[in-house]
């Protein structure tokens, strides 16, 4: 039988799961991954390892998960690269797509062949009333066209520059592109511009219509000032403020920039429950403030903007 796991943000899996129960009766072969507001990347991915191998059949294995590009989805994706010819990944979970999942593992031996199916049962689940509104979406469409055809200017436009350890995600994905409306993510990182892995990863995680890419450092330098970006509403993601300390000493001229998640790892100083930070790193904050940049220290757009040095203070690691 087909191992099926749900994976979501927060309790949405282990919730949908005790639904699918009520309809269609207990499971076996199931498990419900959850990413909790203390957990990282590496948490979930040791989760979903964990559940494989409580299954009979480990050939054989569905994701449904919450978000395309989510945090859930990513370390999902990273175990997918290595089975891709058997396992399948299905984001948008919903009531409807578990309950065709559920009663086609009774005919069905294939993971992939059963993410085929419930595609279309997961898509006929969405409904509205009054029915006129479905009418709506091809404005919306159109509407989204328009705003990307600006008009050409020396430079790109950056409409946000975020740190961020695990770069695109669910947070960025969704909710900060949903508010900066880019039309390209750019992850500005020489380790992962090196790594085919992480760079394939991150560009199958970017969210629908907007395109993403991986670059080293200076590459970012090189086309700071070339016309041909004149167009392009990027989102810069970075890793660490080392990495943006020397792509500004480098000639990318930046004003602002959003802090928001660094992971905790040996050596590093938790500051709050998002944000760990070593010697170095303050030292990149540091001279980048001193180049005249501002910091918004915020996990999603919806949060109170923090002050970096005041957390800082707060955690006695700056005057």
């Amino acid at each position: 039988m087909v191992g099926i796991i749900l994976a979501s943000h927060g309790e949405f899996a282990e919730g949908i799961m005790q639904s699918g129960t009520m309809i269609f009766g207990e499971q076996e072969n199931v498990q419900a991954i959850t990413l909790m507001p203390s957990e990282g990347p590496e948490d979930v991915k040791r989760k979903i390892e964990t559940a494989i191998q409580s299954f009979e059949n480990q050939e054989e294995i569905l994701f449904l998960v919450d978000l395309w590009g989510g945090t859930p989805f990513n370390q999902a994706n990273t175990l997918f690269e290595e089975h891709k010819e058997q396992w399948a990944i299905v984001s948008g979970l919903n009531l409807p797509m578990l309950i065709e999942a559920y009663a086609s593992r009774l005919s069905m031996n294939s993971a992939q062949e059963i993410a085929a199916h419930v595609l279309e049962t997961a898509r006929e689940g969405v409904k509205v009333r009054p029915e006129a509104l479905e009418k709506v979406s091809p404005v919306k469409k159109e509407k989204n066209v328009q705003t990307s055809a600006l008009p050409t200017k020396g430079k790109m436009e950056v409409v946000l520059t975020r740190i961020d350890s695990r770069l695109l995600h669910g947070q960025v994905a969704t909710a900060w592109t949903k508010t900066t409306n880019p039309t390209r993510i750019i992850v500005v990182s020489d380790n992962v511009a090196k790594d085919e892995l992480r760079k394939t990863l991150i560009t199958q995680a970017s969210p629908p219509g907007v395109k993403a890419n991986v670059i080293p450092i200076d590459k970012l330098a090189e086309i700071w000032d070339d016309p041909r970006f004149g167009k392009t509403k990027a989102l810069l993601l970075f890793e660490n403020p080392e990495d943006v300390a020397r792509a500004v000493d480098l000639g990318v001229e930046l004003k602002k920039v959003n802090v928001g998640s660094m992971a905790h790892s040996e050596g590093k100083v938790m500051v709050n429950n998002v944000l760990s930070v070593n010697k170095t790193d303050i030292q990149a904050f540091e001279h980048l403030k001193e180049k005249g940049i501002t910091f918004d220290v915020r996990k999603v757009p919806n949060d109170s903007s923090k002050n970096l040095w005041e957390l800082l203070k707060k955690a006695n690691l700056a005057k």
